[in-house]
């Protein structure tokens, strides 16, 4: 998936057809699937993120011999601008989950750990847009592929890794969307990893304070500051509560 803003113009860059330059926060798209310019799609694939390119397309990586009225007439040499804001490659991830459980299961550990941090990337990056329903989603789907049985101490180690992190993210995510008996449960489980984890006590700490309880607040936001005393957030919640 790509986020990309791109303007679409015929002649000499002086007739604008398309454009999505206004929008501040381009959708997640596909290529083959929501891009679907042939010339655009091998353009796009050229590109690294952060990246701005002008291209050229003739008809036949455009729209062809009939164009596409009224806009684009038959046989015409369109001009795009295009810059690519982000890029998450999910071709593996939309392989993964179209394969039955046992499948997936029989997949050696490191292509599903690769998938599950796919997958919070996504989570990511629309959290950052502010659609938290949708991040939690994705956070939730990597989380849902990590229950296999680890064959040793080490995988046992990788699986717990990359779930902290999604329970981190969650916890979060849920405080977010004022669900602070949510975020409360994802913070528990990450400290059930890893009890040293200022994130997970701070979490826990905000989702308490949220739901009025202030002792426990107290409490985790207190440990927190053990960890981290020259966190800003930590400090500043902590005067919340007072």
């Amino acid at each position: 998936g790509c986020a990309v803003k791109y303007s679409g113009y015929l002649g000499n860059w002086n007739k604008r057809f398309c454009s999505n330059g206004n929008n501040k926060y381009p959708r997640l798209m596909k290529l083959g699937k929501d891009i679907t310019l042939w010339g655009l799609e091998i353009g796009l694939l050229s590109m690294t993120k952060g990246e701005a390119a002008l291209f050229v397309l003739t008809p036949e990586y455009a729209y062809g011999q009939r164009g596409c009225p009224p806009s684009i007439p038959p046989n015409t040499t369109v001009l795009f601008k295009v810059e690519v804001l982000d890029f998450i490659d999910s071709e593996e991830c939309d392989v993964f989950f179209e394969l039955t459980s046992e499948q997936q299961d029989s997949l050696p550990l490191e292509k599903v750990l690769k998938v599950a941090a796919t997958e919070r990337e996504f989570g990511n990056y629309f959290f950052y847009k502010q659609r938290f329903k949708i991040a939690k989603d994705r956070y939730k789907r990597a989380l849902s592929i990590l229950g296999r049985s680890p064959s040793s101490k080490a995988e046992q180690s990788q699986i717990n890794a990359s779930k902290l992190l999604l329970f981190l993210n969650l916890s979060l995510t849920y405080l977010k969307l004022e669900r602070a008996d949510r975020a409360f449960k994802y913070g528990e489980l990450a400290l059930e990893m890893d009890q040293g984890n200022a994130k997970a006590l701070f979490r826990c700490g905000q989702a308490c304070l949220y739901l009025r309880e202030y002792s426990k607040s107290r409490d985790f936001l207190g440990r927190a500051q053990c960890i981290q005393p020259f966190s800003r957030d930590i400090n500043n919640e902590l005067k919340k509560l007072a």
